[in-house]
């Protein structure tokens, strides 16, 4: 808390303008300079909060991580602000005019829904990351949208807000946590609350299992530049038990059908790899409808075809070589061919990529793609090249 009051003083600002842009390498040099004119712990402050700043441009973008003021955990586990702006549309469409957003941390949430037009409690019960979102929403000039309260979130009335949105803490102690009910405050509390309110979402973590997700919830899986970034439960919406996978930027969105699992055939000219997405949402049958293709391996989710069908929901590659797996004859293909650029994907596979690189020394001016997979139970390499 002393940390960021010093920061935000008129001498703070103007000393976290000064180290904005500084290397690690030259942060000794830098502290001893500025030391000689400024206390040493508004000095250490400062170029530890840049440091943060540095972290926090590739969810914040460099403008608003420039002007923002971050804890550690606060940058580890905020939500990007493309994947918050993107849920802030939704509720706007929904509707939404008002949010309580609990668990807000640093407010990255908050800040997406208030740039959305949407009024704002944000709570969190911890004192320093309460201050960090309150001094953040002044900094971004949201300040009139957003109140924030320190205080434990299972005490605080949500009846007065259009909707409810919660993050509940998903680290502990010991690292992240994977128990839904060793959420603080636990996952239990977080669906009780949503059925209170008029619409609801819930940021969970994405390998939450299927059985467990409430029947009246709609549960959508979104991934961003190909990284899947967080599932999410809306309550509220008008479509229970929906299913969906949300691509970002777009967004693209691929609803379930409830199709069975596609058939095992044998391997085509084309494979495709489904987004990480749309793997978590189960819906790869999906994905096989769309590009008339079936699976490799009833267990793994690639997708082969024999036509190429580019879809915004997988990465299409056309195959060129199948091999059992054999390192030797793998380094030899690629000697052949003259592959020094190689990438390495794998499912079902215990080999490292690394490792196989370091063993086939790939060289040459060509590139191609080496999948370590199986095909109907058997260790395989797929080697190809990806669709233009």
């Amino acid at each position: 808390m002393n940390d960021l009051a010093l920061l935000l003083t008129p001498e703070g600002r103007a000393l976290l303008d000064e180290v904005r842009d500084t290397e690690p390498a030259r942060e000794l040099a830098v502290a001893t300079r500025l030391r000689r004119d400024h206390p040493a712990e508004l000095v250490s402050a400062a170029l530890g909060q840049a440091r943060l700043r540095q972290r926090a441009v590739a969810k914040f973008g460099a403008e608003d991580a420039g002007r923002m003021f971050f804890t550690p955990n606060g940058v580890e586990q905020s939500t990007r602000a493309s994947v918050a702006a993107y849920r802030a549309r939704r509720l706007t469409e929904l509707g939404v005019t008002s949010v309580a957003d609990l668990c807000c941390g640093i407010g990255g949430d908050a800040i997406a829904l208030a740039r959305a037009g949407i009024r704002v409690l944000a709570v969190d019960r911890d004192p320093l990351t309460a201050a960090a979102a309150r001094a953040n929403a002044e900094a971004l000039g949201l300040a009139e949208l957003i109140e924030v309260r320190e205080a434990d979130v299972t005490e605080v009335d949500t009846a007065g807000y259009d909707a409810v949105f919660a993050d509940p803490a998903r680290r502990g102690g010991r690292g992240r946590v994977f128990d839904p009910e060793a959420y603080s405050p636990p996952l239990s509390w977080a669906v009780e609350t949503a059925r209170r309110a008029p619409r609801a979402a819930l940021k969970i973590a994405p390998g939450i299992p299927h059985d467990i997700v409430p029947p009246e919830a709609e549960a959508e899986w979104i991934s961003d530049g190909g990284d899947v970034k967080e599932a999410v439960l809306w309550f509220g919406t008008g479509a229970p038990g929906t299913v969906r996978a949300t691509l970002l930027p777009g967004p693209r969105t691929l609803l379930g059908r409830g199709l069975p699992d596609p058939a095992v055939r044998p391997v085509g000219r084309y494979l495709y790899e489904p987004d990480g997405a749309v793997i978590r949402a189960h819906l790869v049958a999906e994905v096989a409808e769309e590009v008339g293709g079936g699976l490799l391996d009833a267990t793994i989710a690639y997708v082969t075809a024999d036509e190429p069908r580019p879809t915004p929901y997988a990465t299409g590659y056309e195959i060129t070589d199948q091999l059992p797996f054999n390192v030797k004859r793998l380094k030899a293909l690629l000697r052949e061919r003259g592959v020094g650029t190689l990438a390495v994907k794998k499912r079902g596979s215990a080999v490292e990529p690394e490792e196989l690189r370091r063993k086939v020394r790939p060289q040459g001016p060509n590139a191609a793609t080496v999948f370590l997979t199986r095909v109907a139970g058997a260790p395989t390499m797929l080697i190809g090249q990806p669709l233009a």
